[in-house]
């Protein structure tokens, strides 16, 4: 080293604050791999302490970072920074200048603070003080040479990526079931690869939604290929889905036979002051940076991809700003995802209602986001069954035919599990031989590797006999329908109409039925919105048109009669709610919902309709009861004095308890009479004795 380009710039104002070693290295892979690098970076912190350093610190803190514009902050760089800052760094080492940074705003950053606060810059090739003019310039041409060369890198190694990209032959990962021969993609020559992909895709075609074709794969344990990264090498291996996995292969266009590069674009954007690097959101393969059609061998034709595509997109849910034809769930909502509003052309959505949740209601959103109303909206039964109708008119006739097709599906819904076990056991097997061979070759004496080789075949042997175990079982059970049961089948095929209004009739099965035959129903409401007019757009082409009356509401359909509102509201201020509801009950009343009358439910039509109403006692009233405890009388001589109209009894209602004043009894003819009636037993009247009473006492 030069001695006048290193030592005559130190001085003793330098040694006498600490050297920082910075360590980076760009990406994690060269982290990794290029160990070389590292330890001539850390090997700075010797030659630290030969210029007479007594206090040395590395900041390594930025290992597999990028330097690079639009990178994310180095918090190792940040940390240097604040050290020159703070006026404790004497001098910066590095194995390369370009290490500290790669961008001319980072660099000229570093330049003005460490010459503001005296601190030297150290490479390989030598020191340099930032406050000398020719230092300056060396440092500005290196620091120049530097950006433009991460440039230039960056730029051929683009070039060459999309000149690649562009001939079909760029391949960061390949998808499981292929495999590169020379440059070309081909089909993994693994048949039961094979057979798992095509799997995958013939069950989405036959479930219709991603999370069911994910949850027979579950339920069936049935495993499917997987690249797994290993020693840096990746392998395929066979694991029951991830839950990512399906919609991963059912959203690759690899397999439609179709070659794409760069749907994810990567854009600059200036957030917070700072330049940083974001990622797109996927785009379709047509607009991604390459695209090859009719690349290589699909496992689909792209018609059928793009139709996967479309059919994935609709399934989505209520909670959409604009959603289309829904996926079909389990919901009592028969026409969900199908109406649209004939006023402004939105889809209706459903909630549900009820104690159970099961009933459905339909409404359109409107304006009602912007501070308006909802369009339209209506209890679903009655247009369901309505529809309903229409649907049972036009698939009658092809009952029998619906019944023949299912019990094909039926005698064929084994195969597709059958086969994919079929497969795992021949692979299992193969494996379990292969391990059978390393152990018979092995030399019986040495013990410590025939053990182990012995151990690897027993757990071969072992997943091979559950494996068979598995397909011993569907082999079992009965593949094909008797003729008892095919002709069950027939039956229903013959009797649509009472097979659809069965109770055990699925509501999903209905709602696929209904998605086979019917585009979508336009709706809305007419006739001062009393009737609800349909017109039903079928797949093909046709229309149905028809009306209904528009279905009431629960609260108008279930709602308290007046007759019986009106005897709450005349009881409520001096009558209990069970004295109220015995009323309601002696006058055959009843419930909006059919139900007869409890206190708890007169106490509900209490808060609802007499709000304003409070039971008030007045001590001046007694009831009957209470009317013979005063009197000391029994409760018949208070009704006959009552029916005679020598005591005045007032009733609310009919059955309702009758309310006396006391100073009717305690007038003079009612005293005469119960003074009487005690002293001889007999209860006489102004008109004479009533039905010649005996007396009572000898």
């Amino acid at each position: 080293m030069n001695s006048l380009r290193t030592g005559s710039k130190i001085n003793s104002t330098h040694l006498a604050r600490k050297a920082i070693v910075y360590v980076r290295q760009s990406t994690r892979k060269q982290v990794r791999h290029n160990q070389e690098s590292q330890r001539l970076q850390y090997a700075l912190t010797d030659r630290a302490t030969d210029l007479g350093f007594g206090q040395v610190e590395v900041i390594d803190k930025d290992l597999g970072i990028s330097a690079s514009l639009g990178a994310r902050q180095r918090p190792g760089f940040q940390q240097l920074l604040s050290s020159v800052a703070l006026g404790d760094v004497g001098m910066i080492l590095s194995r390369e200048l370009s290490r500290l940074s790669r961008t001319d705003k980072d660099w000229c950053h570093l330049m003005e603070v460490c010459q503001i606060f005296d601190t030297l810059l150290g490479d390989e090739e030598g020191i340099y003080d930032t406050n000398t003019v020719d230092d300056q310039l060396i440092l500005g041409i290196k620091g120049t040479i530097s950006v433009a060369e991460l440039n230039v890198l960056k730029l051929r190694m683009q070039q060459g990526k999309d000149a690649k990209a562009r001939r079909g032959e760029l391949y960061c990962s390949i998808a499981p079931g292929y495999v590169r021969d020379g440059a070309e993609l081909v089909i993994d020559p693994n048949k039961r690869v094979q057979d798992a992909i095509r799997l995958i895709f013939s069950k989405f075609n036959e479930l219709k939604t991603v999370r069911q074709t994910y949850i027979w794969f579950m339920d069936n344990h049935i495993e499917v290929p997987v690249n797994k990264s290993l020693a840096a090498k990746s392998d395929l291996v066979w694991k029951l889905p991830a839950q990512t996995f399906i919609p991963s292969v059912l959203h690759n266009p690899i397999y439609a036979g179709a070659y794409v590069y760069g749907r994810r674009p990567i854009e600059k954007v200036l957030e917070d002051g700072r330049i940083r690097r974001r990622q797109q959101a996927i785009q379709p393969p047509e607009k991604a940076k390459v695209f090859i059609k009719s690349h290589h061998e699909g496992y689909i034709s792209w018609e059928t991809y793009q139709q996967n595509q479309k059919m994935i997109d609709q399934n989505g849910s209520n909670f959409q700003t604009n959603p289309e034809t829904l996926a079909i769930r389990k919901g009592q909502g028969l026409l969900t995802g199908l109406l649209r509003c004939s006023r402004c052309g939105r889809k209706l959505t459903v909630r549900y209602w009820g104690k159970s949740g099961t009933h459905p209601r339909y409404h359109c959103q409107g304006d009602y986001t912007s501070a308006g109303s909802y369009c339209i909206g209506f209890a679903g039964k009655g247009s369901d069954d309505a529809v309903a109708e229409k649907i049972l008119e036009v698939i009658s006739g092809k009952g029998v035919e619906a019944s023949l097709a299912a019990i094909e599906e039926c005698n064929a819904h084994k195969d597709d599990k059958h086969q994919a076990l079929q497969r795992q056991l021949e692979q299992l097997s193969y494996e379990a031989q292969r391990a059978f061979n390393q152990y018979d070759q092995a030399d019986p004496a040495n013990r410590l590797v025939v053990d182990t080789l012995e151990q690897r075949w027993n757990e071969k042997l072992e997943t091979v006999e559950v494996a068979q175990q598995a397909l011993n079982a569907i082999a079992v059970a009965p593949t094909k329908l008797n003729e008892k049961d095919q002709q069950k089948i027939r039956m229903l095929g013959k009797h649509f109409k009472e097979t659809w209004h069965h109770p055990d009739c699925p509501m999903l099965l209905k709602k696929q039925i209904v998605r086979l035959l019917i585009k979508e129903v336009m709706v809305d409401l007419v006739q001062d919105d009393k009737r609800l007019n349909f017109i039903i757009h079928w797949h093909g082409g046709g229309h149905s048109a028809f009306s209904i009356e528009r279905p009431m509401s629960a609260c108008t359909l279930h709602r308290t009669a007046d007759g019986d509102v009106e005897i709450i509201t005349k009881m409520a201020a001096l009558h209990s709610d069970a004295e109220i509801a015995m009323v309601l009950g002696k006058l055959g009343r009843k419930t909006g919902k059919g139900n007869r009358w409890t206190s708890s439910r007169v106490a509900v039509a209490r808060r609802k309709y007499c709000k304003n109403i409070q039971n008030k006692s007045n001590e001046n009233q007694l009831t009957i009861v209470q009317a013979q405890n005063y009197c000391g009388v029994s409760g018949s001589t208070i009704h006959r004095l009552i029916e005679a109209k020598l005591l005045k009894g007032e009733q609310v209602v009919p059955y309702a308890p009758y309310a006396i004043n006391k100073s009717d009894l305690d007038c003079e003819s009612v005293l005469t009479i119960i003074k009487h009636l005690k002293k001889t037993g007999r209860l006489v009247l102004d008109r004479g004795i009533l039905d010649k009473q005996e007396n009572l006492f000898q």
